[in-house]
């Protein structure tokens, strides 16, 4: 039986019945309108999750470039993680692969906020733009060079 406004009582509910509906092919019965809704918001929340995972990896690495003398396993198993979870990501979504340099481009100033609230350095110790490549940021070799091999950034 289909119950009128389940979408907005119990989402649960009303996607075990939309999935009835459409293997049952009964498609006059779905409710498109939400059902429109739902898959939009998943690609979003896609494209957020990139950005998300991003923000930590490159926060992370400006930590590992910016203070050498700090870094720990811990510090390294979070920038593998964020890398993995992000090829996961990309593996699970290959649409987003174009969506990647922009995605860290937009990730990149909160990473750096992040960076420097947790070395405490100022904002203007870090470069203005994304300092690095797209390629070696998911390559679990590659590690930023020290901040002091570098003579200016700003």
């Amino acid at each position: 039986m289909i119950m009128p406004n389940l979408y907005e009582h119990d989402i649960h509910a009303w996607t075990q019945q939309t999935v009835d509906l459409l293997r049952q092919r009964r498609f006059q019965e779905v409710d498109i309108e939400h059902l429109v809704e739902e898959l939009e918001t998943m690609g979003r929340r896609d494209r957020q999750e990139l950005v998300s995972r991003l923000k930590i990896l490159l926060g992370h690495l400006l930590k590992w470039q910016y203070q050498p003398a700090h870094r720990s396993s811990s510090w390294r198993g979070s920038i593998l993680e964020q890398r993995l979870r992000v090829r996961d990501l990309l593996e699970d979504c290959p649409s987003l692969k174009p969506f990647l340099g922009e995605a860290a481009t937009a990730a990149y100033g909160d990473g750096m906020k992040l960076a420097s609230k947790e070395t405490g350095l100022p904002l203007v110790q870090f470069p203005e733009t994304l300092p690095y490549a797209l390629a070696p940021l998911l390559d679990d070799d590659w590690w930023p060079e020290d901040a002091c091999s570098h003579s200016a950034h700003r």
